[in-house]
């Protein structure tokens, strides 16, 4: 196996945030494909979220499965390696996309097989999941696993912003046939099913390694010794809750304005990019801040990066059919300072800025609960912003330290995306329940999500953690600090 810290595998992370990019714009169109499957199905909220519950299902099963095998034989990764284990991924989701394409041109379209499809595209992002994410915390120093990280998931975030305004146009405008026909979807998923198959061949002739040293014994790897350790299991609810929060934030916002504040579909779409490009601008923002370059210059680079990424997606937006105006934004631009403040006020510590984030998004739900109009609207769209490092930070800390057992807990954290399948049907189920007007009352339904991640943040993600001897050679040659 190689050692990871000192080999340079700068063009393997590259190769790897391609996928990053690719999974977050595909998974971001199911919140495209909810309200347009509602109309063409003629489907209820409840029924709507059955396309993220059939999705994110694939994450709990195929995981639990992994989880079972590794602990009664061997780690499957171990086994059958890194990059073969990501070129699986990707032909399985390419598989599922010719799916989409096969069924969207039936002539009588079934909701129940769209469901199929989704579930083995999920099943094929799952296996990206758990080996991409422990191999980018694992390719390089320990100590900026989380920078790296959250760089490769502000590309996944760059995928969930584009995807409302390409996917919209595509399946919306474009290829839109007439108001009940499922054939609009069939070229996009064509498109994207050339696209995941070209990628895994690239990614098969790439440097991305197979096998990799995470410390420990790989042959000993058997039995759940993952479990072992109190603050993964707090992080694999960690993970469900904020997968759950973030897919049912997302996955509600285009019914939420438009029953509440009467927009129209391009209109909705485009302010959806607000929400999941904030997730973007706090990637760039966190991978920067968690990075071990000097105060000042992460600063200004902290402010240089959103304040970019901000104005590139109000540039989009300004170009897109619904034609919003600088104007129109002014509040976001009020929470990217905030993110910025929060960020610096952690001091780039992960477990600190999980929990800073967390309590902010308890009350920016709280806001747009109890106000009505722009400040209601901007509140909820500027979630994504604290969203952003939550599930890579998460990640990060509860893995840390697990070393033969990474996969394992990979795994086992992916498994709780789960999040993603149960929070949204809930959320939906309430919604029903309410009178239109008060439909905002339904994201109590995230916001108690945000409760446990703060605390998580704060609390959960240090028992049981042993704490690391440092050596800080450069000052005190003879001292070891504890951290």
């Amino acid at each position: 196996m190689e050692n990871t810290d000192k080999k340079n595998y700068s063009a393997a992370l590259v190769t790897l945030t391609s996928l990053f990019f690719m999974w977050g714009f595909i998974t971001c169109l199911n919140d495209l494909l909810t309200p347009y499957l509602k109309g063409v199905f003629e489907l209820s909220h409840f029924e709507a979220n059955l396309v993220q519950f059939a999705f994110f299902t694939a994450y709990f099963v195929i995981s639990l499965i992994y989880f079972l095998v590794s602990t009664f034989y061997k780690d499957p990764i171990q086994r059958i390696g890194y990059k073969n284990t990501l070129v699986a991924g990707l032909v399985i989701a390419a598989l599922a996309c010719f799916l989409f394409y096969k069924e969207a041109g039936s002539d009588d379209p079934k909701f129940s097989l769209f469901l199929g499809a989704l579930f083995l595209l999920g099943t094929g992002f799952t296996f990206l999941q758990i080996a991409a994410n422990p191999l980018v915390s694992i390719l390089g120093p320990s100590q900026t696993s989380s920078s790296r990280l959250n760089l490769s998931q502000a590309f996944n975030s760059l995928g969930t912003t584009l995807a409302p305004v390409v996917g919209g146009y595509f399946i919306f405008t474009y290829f839109k046939s007439d108001a009940n026909s499922a054939n609009a979807v069939q070229i996009p998923y064509l498109v994207l099913a050339s696209v995941l198959l070209m990628l895994a061949g690239v990614l098969f002739f790439s440097n991305v390694p197979n096998k990799v040293s995470t410390g420990g014994s790989a042959a000993s790897v058997k039995g759940a010794g993952a479990l072992k350790h109190p603050y993964l299991v707090y992080g694999m609810l960690g993970i469900f809750f904020y997968v759950g929060a973030e897919v049912a934030i997302g996955n509600n916002l285009i019914g939420f304005m438009q029953g509440c504040y009467g927009l129209s579909t391009d209109v909705a779409t485009t302010y959806l990019m607000f929400y999941w490009g904030g997730a973007m601008i706090g990637r760039f923002m966190g991978a920067i801040s968690m990075s071990q370059m000097e105060s000042s210059r992460k600063y200004l680079l902290m402010a240089v990066a959103g304040v970019l990424t901000t104005v590139i997606i109000c540039c989009i937006a300004m170009n897109t059919k619904a034609e919003i105006e600088i104007s129109q934004v002014a509040f976001f631009f009020v929470y990217l300072v905030l993110n910025y403040i929060i960020f610096i006020s952690a001091k780039s510590l992960p477990s600190r800025t999980l929990g800073f984030f967390a309590s902010i998004n308890i009350l920016l739900l709280l806001t747009m609960i109890c106000f009505e109009g722009q400040v209601s609207l901007w509140a909820v769209l500027s979630v994504g912003l604290f969203n952003s490092i939550m599930f890579s930070n998460v990640f990060t800390l509860a893995i840390d330290g697990l070393e033969e057992y990474t996969a394992q807990g990979s795994s086992l954290l992916v498994m709780m995306i789960l999040g993603g399948a149960i929070v949204p049907p809930i959320q939906g189920y309430v919604t029903d329940k309410l009178p239109a007007e008060s439909m905002q009352y339904a994201f109590l339904v995230p916001l108690f999500c945000y409760i446990y991640l703060a605390w998580y943040g704060f609390v959960g993600s240090h028992i049981g953690k042993a704490k690391k001897i440092v050596v800080k050679q450069e000052e005190h040659p003879e001292s070891i600090v504890l951290k």
